[in-house]
């Protein structure tokens, strides 16, 4: 059956829209959708996320009680950051050419599509409810933290060294966007300023005006095998215990996907999704454990101590993360405390491992 057209927001999704959809995926067969409601869920920053609950004209076996759709930010603002840094692409793109060549769970796309001149697109996915839902303001435990580190080792070791990887256009757009990134820390960091000061504490403000400085050697190649790498791996993106308790994680959110160090995503994940003083208790066991998964792939030449370096030279990627957002997309209560609940996080990482030290 022939797929249907981009809908841009739920209100473009009717009954037999969703029909055509679920037939083109091999999702259902015979049946046809007679009606559907939407609902919000998820905390997404730049992209709009509704729960599609569906009713059937008569049962199929294995036909989806409920799915997921994902399109643009109503918000002018944050739909304009995440056309201009193409992650509207680079997500769709993912689930359409990559999702299939790695081990992380990541939920099966029924439908993705997007109009690159208009920035369009449609996402619709399996439902993996019942779950847990990570969340970035309470944290999680040591044992989520586990999950969360052998879920990266499925992410990063099928593809680890892949000469391929460098190869894919939408996946490497961070060297064309490096420059203007980099000219534009200084406006970032001035208008964070502006907006944080006297909320962020002043040593932690001390290392984000430190930024500029170091984020041209950021963007710098370096010898050092390249994977898929998530680049917004936190626990607003993850789901645990997914389809009650059929997978241990589930994975979302990839606007960020892009061929760079494995290693970012270890420590921007540890670098706020535990409080610091366990994170600092336990974050070399939870790398480690993250290596001794990344070799069950096959990954070689690769040792346990560069793997330790490269976690403390990357923790810059997490202070980066809680400035560059907070300034890219609508302004609301919980981002402003989303986002400086992640740069402590990562300036706390940086200093205790003295990362900035690597980067000259």
């Amino acid at each position: 059956m022939t797929k249907p057209a981009i809908a841009a927001s739920p209100a473009g999704i009717d009954a037999d829209w969703m029909t055509q959809a679920l037939r083109a995926s091999g999702a259902i067969k015979d049946s046809r959708v007679t009606a559907i409601t939407a609902k919000p869920v998820g905390n997404g920053l730049v992209g709009d996320s509704f729960r599609f609950q569906l009713t059937y004209d008569t049962a199929e076996a294995g036909a989806p009680a409920s799915v997921v759709g994902k399109f643009p930010a109503e918000d002018p603002s944050s739909r304009a950051s995440g056309a201009a840094h193409q992650l509207y692409r680079k997500e769709v793109s993912f689930y359409r050419e990559l999702a299939h060549t790695v081990k992380i769970n990541t939920p099966k796309a029924h439908f993705a599509d997007i109009n690159l001149e208009t920035q369009d697109f449609t996402l619709i996915f399996e439902d993996l409810g019942p779950s847990r839902p990570g969340d970035q303001l309470t944290g999680c435990s040591v044992e989520d933290a586990e999950t969360a580190m052998l879920e990266a080792a499925a992410l990063h070791g099928p593809r680890w060294g892949d000469p391929v990887l460098p190869t894919i256009d939408w996946l490497n757009t961070g060297k064309d966007l490096a420059p203007h990134i980099v000219g534009a820390m200084p406006m970032v960091i001035a208008a964070y300023r502006e907006r944080y000061d006297g909320l962020l504490e002043p040593e932690y403000m001390a290392i984000v005006e430190r930024l500029p400085q170091i984020m041209g050697g950021y963007y710098e190649p370096r010898e050092i095998p390249l994977t898929v790498q998530h680049g917004d791996y936190r626990l607003d993106n993850i789901l645990f215990d997914v389809q009650g308790g059929k997978a241990r994680q589930g994975t979302l959110d990839w606007q960020t996907v892009s061929c760079g160090p494995g290693l970012t995503d270890v420590s921007y994940f540890l670098s706020a999704g535990l409080p610091f003083e366990t994170r600092r208790k336990h974050e070399q066991d939870l790398v480690r454990r993250y290596h001794d998964e990344l070799l069950t792939y096959g990954v070689k030449d690769y040792s346990w101590e560069t793997c330790w370096e490269d976690y403390r030279r990357y923790a810059v990627h997490g202070v980066f993360m809680g400035v560059f957002s907070a300034i890219a997309v609508e302004r609301t209560e919980r981002g402003d405390e989303l986002f400086l609940k992640m740069t402590r996080g990562g300036c706390a990482q940086a200093l205790d491992h003295d990362t900035f030290s690597f980067w000259g």
